[in-house]
């Protein structure tokens, strides 16, 4: 994509590719969040921010050093992904398919295959994905889908429809999940400026309003053979080394994924939980019958931003054990296989993390109100952001039966579901 008038001065190209734990990623990061806050107060789309990132290389932090990228750990990832969503939520889901393509290309089988897509990511190309339809009777995880790519000569075509394709209108490339003609599932990844190819911005949530989450069109899009993805899992399957159930890759998928939701959740409640702090530091009334004539001496309102503070720190922990057992399941890849039993905790955890937090994210972003009183309300303060903000990302994937199969594990011994959820 072209880049758009910048909303910060922040020189980005010039500390690429960023590193974890350095000034200039803390610089990156707020700087992300004055040109989306800038440009969202215009009713825009962060472009500009995402510029940013392009810029930073922000989107290759995970890419080894000896390859050019950032070379941060799964924890140091999810560490900045914290810190990313408390400042833009928004920007942060908006990388969600990015940082999952990154992930999955630096595990490729193939050296050739991984090496063409890395090196876009090193470049600086951002990804975004078109994995979901609307409209069918298929429940949803059985990942069957309409879009068809369907043989043309020496190329083949893409046709079809896809919905919650966040990111896909900020991103150079987009990710696009089809079957063939014979019922095989497969990938495909072409530019978002290719002939046919129409993003549409008609997501209307209440929640996470500018990711661009909305529908994709694919109309007769030429895809060549090397933008085709094959899934190793897939060829697993099809030659019987091994039965599907006891298969390591779902599990490293969905976690990642998944944890990466959980996470932009708790980076809501981080910037909740920093602006309930506020609220009380700067309230200026109280009531009669307050506890105290200062709001920020009143003892109920100083417990209240404690149970806050506390629920983030419980969250952010939570996000950071998951991610722990993430990198050991990592770890213990052998020919391209994760030890099963490592990559099952990991994702339990993942999915621990996401129970608690969604409970305790909306509760305490709903507590903010009750810290500054009636004039917290105006819809100019937008404060409602981060309940709204924390429901909409929850909702991708009920809590309900995230919990039972968390207790059908550790009651039964019922593995996970291996569907890309957990």
């Amino acid at each position: 994509m072209s880049a758009v008038t910048s909303n910060s001065g922040f020189d980005a190209a010039s500390i690429a590719p960023v590193r974890y734990g350095t000034p200039e990623l803390t610089a990156l990061i707020a700087a992300i969040a004055e040109s989306a806050a800038a440009s969202k107060a215009r009713g825009e789309n962060p472009f500009a921010a995402i510029d940013l990132v392009r810029a930073s290389r922000l989107g290759a932090l995970r890419v080894p050093v000896a390859e050019g990228g950032g070379g941060c750990s799964v924890r140091e990832f999810f560490d900045m992904l914290l810190a990313l969503a408390a400042a833009d939520s928004d920007v942060a889901q908006i990388l969600r398919a990015h940082f999952w393509f990154t992930e999955e290309r630096m595990r490729a089988h193939d050296p050739a295959v991984r090496k063409r897509w890395i090196d876009r990511v090193l470049g600086g190309e951002i990804f975004g994905n078109a994995m979901v339809e609307i409209g069918t009777a298929d429940a949803v995880g059985k990942f069957v889908t309409r879009t068809r790519l369907e043989p043309a000569g020496d190329h083949y075509r893409l046709n079809g429809t896809k919905y919650y394709c966040t990111g896909s209108l900020f991103s150079d490339w987009v990710w696009v999940l089809a079957s063939t003609a014979d019922g095989e599932l497969l990938s495909v990844v072409v530019p978002v400026d290719r002939a046919g190819v129409t993003l549409e911005d008609d997501w209307d949530g209440v929640g996470q309003r500018f990711t661009g989450s909305g529908t994709g069109r694919f109309d007769d899009v030429v895809v060549h053979e090397e933008e085709i993805l094959r899934s190793p899992l897939d060829a697993e399957v099809a030659g019987g080394a091994e039965p599907a159930r006891r298969l390591s890759e779902p599990y490293l998928v969905g976690q990642f994924v998944q944890l990466i939701l959980t996470t932009v959740i708790a980076g809501n409640l981080r910037a909740a939980a920093n602006e309930a702090i506020r609220l009380v530091r700067t309230r200026k009334r109280t009531f009669t019958h307050a506890s105290a004539e200062q709001a920020s001496d009143d003892p109920q309102l100083q417990e209240l931003v404690g149970r806050i503070s506390a629920h983030s720190q419980a969250a952010e922990a939570l996000v950071l054990a998951a991610a722990d057992a993430h990198q050991a399941a990592l770890d213990s890849i052998e020919n391209g296989r994760a030890e099963f039993d490592l990559a099952h905790e990991a994702s339990l955890r993942a999915a621990q993390a996401k129970v608690f937090v969604d409970e305790a994210a909306p509760r305490a972003a709903s507590q903010l109100f009750e810290l500054g009183g009636a004039s917290t309300t105006l819809r100019t303060l937008e404060l409602d952001r981060y309940w709204r903000n924390i429901v909409t990302i929850a909702a991708h994937n009920p809590t309900a039966f995230k919990a039972r199969a968390i207790g059908d594990w550790l009651v039964n011994g019922t593995e996970l579901p291996m569907n890309g959820f957990f």
